[in-house]
C-alpha cells in the first residue's frame, strides 16, 4: 500500500473518485423531470409529472445511475408558453388578419417527447419550436372556417375551445397537454385593406338590416291577413246565428257610408244628394222594423 503514501497517486485516485461520483450521482430538482438514457435508449423517467401531485412529494433528491453508460435529459415539468406574433390568417370572408396568440402547455410524457424531437440536449426548446408550428397551423385552420365577426362576438370562447382541441390532437405525439389557448388580438392590416374591410362591413350590415326589415314587413302582413281572416270568420259565425240582425247591421253600415261620407255626423260640402222613393228597397230598415 505504498501508493497511499504517494501524493500523486492519492491525487489521481481522488480525481477518479470524483469522476465516478459525478457521473453516477445527480440532484433531481422539484421543477424538472428527467429521462435516463442508456446507450441512446430511454430506460427510466425520474420525477415525471403526475396530475394533482402536491409540490415536494415527487421523486426529488439524489439520483444514482450507471456511470459512463447513463445520461439524463432534463425537461421542465411546469406549464410552458408558446407564442405566435403577427401571424397572417385569412378568414372565411376573405379578410386578411394579423393575429397574436399564445398557448400554454405541459410535458406530461417526457419519453414520448424525446422520441419525437430526439434524445440530445435542448429537447425542451425543440418541443416548443415544433408546437409553435403546429399552433400556427391549427390557428389558421380554425380561423379559416369563420368570419371575422366571430372574433368580436360571444362565439370567441367556442373558437378558443376548438383551437385547443385541434392543437391537442396534432400535438399528442409530442407528449404534451395543451392547458390553454388565447388570442391576444386579431387586427386587420392598416391602410387600404382596413378601409376596404370597414366599407364591406358597413355594406353588409346595411344589407342585413334591409333583409331583416323586409322579413318583418312580410311577417306583419301575414299576421295582419290571418287576423283579418279570423275576424271575418268570427263575424260570420256570429251573424249566422241571427241572419236578420246581420242584414240590419250591414244596412246600418251602408247608411253610415252613404249619408255620412266623412263618418263624423256631418256631410262634407259639395256632397251628392240622393233622391229615393219611400218604398225603395234600400230604405227597408226604416219601414215596419225592417220587414
Amino acid at each position: 500500500m505504498a501508493w497511499l503514501r504517494n501524493p500523486v497517486s492519492l491525487a489521481v485516485f481522488g480525481l477518479i473518485a470524483l469522476i465516478l461520483i459525478a457521473s453516477s450521482v445527480s440532484i433531481v430538482p422539484e421543477t424538472r423531470q428527467g429521462v435516463i438514457v442508456r446507450l441512446e435508449k430511454p430506460i427510466l423517467t425520474v420525477n415525471s409529472y403526475q396530475p394533482g401531485q402536491p409540490l415536494g412529494s415527487s421523486g426529488t433528491g439524489l439520483l444514482f445511475r450507471m456511470p459512463f453508460f447513463d445520461r439524463i435529459v432534463w425537461l421542465d415539468k411546469r406549464v410552458l408558453d408558446v407564442d405566435l406574433d403577427n401571424l397572417s390568417v385569412l378568414s372565411t370572408d376573405q379578410r386578411p388578419l394579423e393575429v397574436d396568440a399564445y398557448a400554454r402547455f405541459r410535458i406530461v410524457n417526457p419519453v414520448r417527447a424525446l422520441q419525437a424531437v430526439g434524445l440530445s440536449s435542448g429537447a425542451e426548446e425543440r418541443v416548443t419550436s415544433a408546437l409553435q408550428q403546429l399552433f400556427g397551423s391549427a390557428l389558421r385552420n380554425e380561423l379559416g372556417k369563420r368570419d371575422f365577426g366571430v372574433l368580436l362576438s360571444p362565439e370567441r370562447g367556442e373558437l378558443m375551445d376548438d383551437i385547443q382541441k385541434r392543437l391537442q390532437q396534432i400535438a399528442a405525439p409530442y407528449g404534451v397537454e395543451i392547458v390553454d389557448v388565447r388570442i391576444k388580438h386579431a387586427d386587420l392590416p392598416n391602410g387600404t385593406p382596413l378601409l376596404s374591410a370597414i366599407e364591406r362591413m358597413k355594406n353588409a350590415r346595411l344589407q342585413q338590416a334591409n333583409v331583416i326589415r323586409a322579413n318583418g314587413q312580410k311577417e306583419a302582413s301575414i299576421i295582419r291577413a290571418q287576423a283579418q281572416a279570423q275576424a271575418a270568420k268570427i263575424y260570420a259565425d256570429a251573424f249566422n246565428q241571427d241572419p236578420a240582425f246581420y242584414d240590419f247591421y250591414r244596412a246600418m253600415q251602408s247608411y253610415k257610408t252613404t249619408f255620412l261620407p266623412d263618418g263624423n255626423g256631418k256631410a262634407p260640402a259639395g256632397s251628392t244628394n240622393l233622391i229615393l222613393t219611400p218604398d225603395n228597397s234600400y230604405l227597408k230598415e226604416f219601414e215596419n222594423g225592417g220587414r
